[in-house]
């Protein structure tokens, strides 16, 4: 039976994605639930698995292609084997130790490298072993698309104009050592990149963007983390205590005092937002993802550093759905835990309000008429100047600051 493979149904944001990698190739044996392709949309990589177990029969759409939502990738003969798979005949004792003779012969061509027919016929029609062609498919297969990645590097190589010698450093003028050449690479811009570029250009564009800045002092909270954090991961679960629950809560109860910095643009209209959903941007491979806390208001410390704490593992497995990165109210990006000192974050439209967390850095400050050294943090306050003045950006963020120096008005909403 023949089983058309769609790809997943988009949501309503999502108008396309791109054929990214496939896992598979036409002749592949697979089982059940085993992953075939990965598709990339401009918010996540969706992965679609065998429905039954077969035979790939034919590829539909290629590597690199668009498709659209439920189009058709590819198909299954379900239940079929591979030919791979195929024990010899059992027929005269001649076929069967030809048969073996030829199988061993294979092997050692091959060198016992996993690959479907076609990879194999391949790797034949140009005289190559399958040990010297790197494999990047799953548990070490060999794909076809190794194969003519291989080959066309064999043929760039030779194609190559010889290299040009070193530029001779100071007065010596010896060029008898290696030759150096300038190399680049050029590849396309994944999809989630491009779509990254284009939001942050457009909130550049379309914004008035500004930033204020402040400083807080980190000692009372480092102190308060020190001294519960043991106990505080025992009680929940073995969730750690950080410092972004609390800078999470402070932003929900500075968000409800000033409630500009909640709100967003909408033509000419202003939506204030009766709830706070924090967006906590986490940083993978292919760029800046931000997952949404729904309701943070609502959830306790342990709560918040849960949720990021599988964020991040959801960010780093590519298993963030739409859903969780779609929305948002307000953002909080932590620049320091890459060490970044200070910086200018982004917005993120339609939010008015972005905070910048930053590294923490022990700085001499002034501290009861005496100059001490305090662990101290920069914080950014990017905000949309069309609808948040400076002076409730000002007043924001030192509402966050005095919450941060004193957590205990975080836990009593003072």
């Amino acid at each position: 039976m023949t089983i058309e493979i769609k790809a997943p149904a988009f949501p309503e944001s999502v108008a396309d994605g791109v054929v990214a990698v496939w896992h598979k190739q036409a002749g592949d044996t697979v089982a059940r639930d085993e992953l075939l392709v990965e598709i990339e949309t401009d918010k996540v990589v969706m992965e679609v698995v065998a429905p039954e177990s077969g035979v790939i029969e034919t590829i539909i759409v290629p590597v690199g292609e668009t498709i659209v939502s439920e189009a058709p990738l590819a198909t299954l003969s379900a239940g079929a084997v591979s030919t791979d798979a195929t024990p010899p005949s059992g027929g005269e004792a001649g076929n069967a130790m030809g048969s073996a003779m030829a199988a061993a012969e294979d092997q050692e061509t091959h060198d016992e490298v996993p690959m479907g027919p076609a990879v194999r016929a391949l790797l034949d029609e140009h005289g190559l072993a399958a040990s010297a062609v790197p494999a990047t498919g799953k548990g070490g297969r060999l794909l076809k698309e190794d194969v003519l990645a291989f080959v066309e590097r064999k043929r760039s190589a030779a194609a190559a104009p010889p290299s040009r010698p070193p530029v001779p450093s100071g007065d010596a003028l010896d060029i008898s050592g290696p030759t150096s050449e300038r190399i680049e690479k050029r590849v396309p811009m994944t999809r989630m990149r491009a779509r990254i570029a284009e939001r942050l250009l457009g909130a550049t564009q379309k914004t008035a963007m500004l930033t204020t800045f402040n400083e807080v002092n980190m000692a009372p909270l480092m102190k308060l983390r020190s001294q519960y954090r043991d106990q505080f991961e025992k009680v929940h679960n073995g969730t750690r205590l950080g410092f972004m629950g609390f800078f999470v809560k402070a932003a929900c109860e500075a968000l409800k005092r000033f409630p500009e910095v909640n709100a967003s643009i909408d033509g000419n209209d202003v939506v204030y937002h009766g709830y706070q959903d924090i967006g906590v941007a986490v940083s993978v491979d292919e760029g800046l993802v931000v997952p949404v806390l729904r309701d943070a208001d609502f959830m306790s410390i342990a709560d918040v550093e849960a949720a990021i704490y599988d964020f991040g593992i959801k960010a780093r497995d590519k298993k963030l759905t739409i859903e969780e990165m779609t929305g948002g109210t307000f953002t909080v990006s932590n620049g320091g835990v890459f060490g970044s000192l200070l910086s200018t974050p982004i917005l993120n439209p339609p939010q008015t309000g972005i905070l910048g967390m930053h590294a923490i850095q022990d700085r001499p400050i002034a501290l009861n008429g005496e100059v001490v050294i305090q662990p101290m943090m920069y914080l950014a306050l990017s905000y949309d100047h069309r609808l948040v003045d400076g002076k409730t950006a000002v007043q924001f963020l030192v509402t966050i600051k005095g919450l941060i120096e004193d957590p205990a008005r975080i836990l009593l909403q003072l």
